[in-house]
This record gives structure tokens, C-alpha cells and sequence, in this order.
């Protein structure tokens, strides 16, 4: 099956600009499934918690996931993507979802909220999904799905792969270097595939300015880097998968990654 991202640099509160400029980057990409960045629709750096609310929309009934599901079915591709989301009680949350081409939308809001980030939204308080799909030629995966800093806390990709994950979902804003190297160490400690999709560009609250470091990049289960993203520059890349080797959980003749934990002995 075919996996890939997509790296653009969002214009700030303009959802429709950002929309249209995702349709031209995955114009004629052939993917099962493609990861966009994260708060894809709105840009990341808030000037204000009402320049957030204004962008935010219910998932799933809003324009952006109608949008998401409109392409999903006419290309036969799974979208991942995160945007701002307006909870039925009017809470903010910096959310994902899973847009497959055949079935329900399922969203993940973030559970580690990254610096001003917290006064903006409210963390997730559900665990981040794993949701069970079939890719063009009918082979079968299990997704899971986390949202830029979670990759800080391995216990998130740790879940994710214990409960059946072959590829991990990563749509990101990155800011800090350690990202791009952590990520071979999170597929290879939990022996899955993972897709991080971030962007590039820099973005200023009136404060301070964020740069974005690009460098989109899948990861193998041995922790190989199957591609990398520049740093700057649009990108949609793609790269064939066999989710099967993400079952193969031994190491050794006599080691099994499952079979040889010890959580009893973690635990405080």
C-alpha cells in the first residue's frame, strides 16, 4: 500500500485559501492513505483565542471535514489531517481526524497541548485512536493516530502499537529540532510505521515567531527513514508499505517485543 504526507505553509485564519492550496498539492497523488499537518486549515500561532474560535468548526458536520470527505471518496484515499475543533459544548480543541474513503470520520483531540497552545484549547481526554481500514488492493491496517508534541510522551505511540497500530499517524506543526530524530526511535521501539506530516514557514502572535522546520518524513519499522521532506517547500511525497512487517514483533531468536515486557516491574 502506498503512505505519504503532505507539506505546505498554511495562511493564518484562511481555511478556504488552505483548503485549495491541499487540492492542488494531491492533485493526481496516487496514496491509500495521506497524512496533512497539523491545524492545517487555520494556521497554529493564535494572536488570540478569538482568531482560534473563529477558525474552529464541529467535526464531523463542519466545511473542512465535508471537504476531507469529499476527496476521500472521490480519490479513494484515507485523509489525516488536524484542524481546530468547536466541541458541542462550545469548548476549542486542537483536534485530528481519519477520513477514509468508505467510512465514519474519527477524531482525536490532542492530549499534550505544546506551550501557548494551552491557553488557546482544552486537552483531549480520550485515548488516541486506532481505527481498523482496507487500502485500495484490499490489504488490511490498523491506524492509529497522534498529534505533533504527544511524539515527546513515548507512552503515546507505545499505546497506540500495543493495541494493534501498524502505522502511526503524526500531522504536526514542528518547531523544535529533536522531532525528525525522535521518530526512527519511536518506529523502532515499537516496531510500526509512522507518517509525520508538518510544515514550514513562520508565523508571529504579535510576541514572538515561530519557524516551522519541515523535513516531512516517513519512518520503517527498523527505524529506516524511507523519505525526508525539505525543510522549506511544498511537498506531497508518497512511499509503498507492507503493513505485515509491523506484526513482526520479534528482535531476536529469543525475544519478542510483546511478549518480553515487564510492566509490573515499571510501575512505581
Amino acid at each position: 500500500m502506498l503512505i505519504g504526507t503532505v507539506q505546505f505553509a498554511p495562511r493564518y485564519g484562511q481555511p478556504e485559501a488552505n483548503r485549495a492550496h491541499v487540492a492542488a498539492l494531491v492533485a493526481g497523488v496516487s496514496a491509500d492513505v495521506l497524512v496533512l499537518p497539523e491545524l492545517f486549515t487555520s494556521g497554529y500561532f493564535f494572536q488570540a483565542t478569538a482568531d482560534a474560535r473563529a477558525a474552529a468548526e464541529p467535526v464531523p458536520k463542519g466545511p473542512s471535514c465535508a471537504w476531507l470527505i469529499e476527496q476521500a471518496r472521490a480519490t479513494g484515499t484515507t485523509f489525516v489531517a488536524g484542524l481546530p475543533e468547536r466541541g458541542p459544548e462550545g469548548g476549542l480543541f486542537n483536534s485530528a481526524v481519519i477520513v477514509p474513503p468508505d467510512g465514519p470520520v474519527t477524531c482525536y483531540r490532542k492530549i499534550h497541548l505544546y506551550n501557548e497552545e494551552k491557553l488557546h484549547f482544552a486537552p483531549g481526554r480520550q485515548p488516541p485512536p486506532v481505527v481498523d481500514l482496507t487500502a485500495r488492493d484490499g490489504t488490511s491496517y490498523r491506524l492509529g493516530l497522534m498529534i505533533c508534541f504527544d511524539w515527546f510522551y513515548p507512552e503515546v505511540a507505545r499505546s497506540l502499537a500495543l493495541r494493534g497500530a501498524d502505522i502511526i499517524a503524526h500531522p504536526s506543526n514542528l518547531v523544535r529540532k529533536n522531532c525528525p530524530r525522535a521518530m526512527p526511535i519511536r518506529a523502532l521501539e515499537n516496531r510500526v510505521f509512522t507518517v509525520t506530516a508538518n510544515r514550514y514557514g513562520s508565523e508571529s502572535n504579535g510576541k514572538a515567531t515561530l519557524t516551522f522546520i519541515g523535513q516531512s518524513q516517513a519512518c520503517a519499522p527498523d527505524g529506516e527513514l524511507l523519505y525526508r521532506a525539505p525543510r522549506v517547500g511544498d511537498a506531497a511525497d508518497v512511499v509503498e508499505i507492507d503493513p505485515a512487517e509491523a506484526r513482526l514483533k520479534r528482535v531476536t531468536a529469543h525475544n519478542e517485543l510483546w511478549e518480553d515486557r515487564a510492566p509490573a516491574t515499571y510501575s512505581s
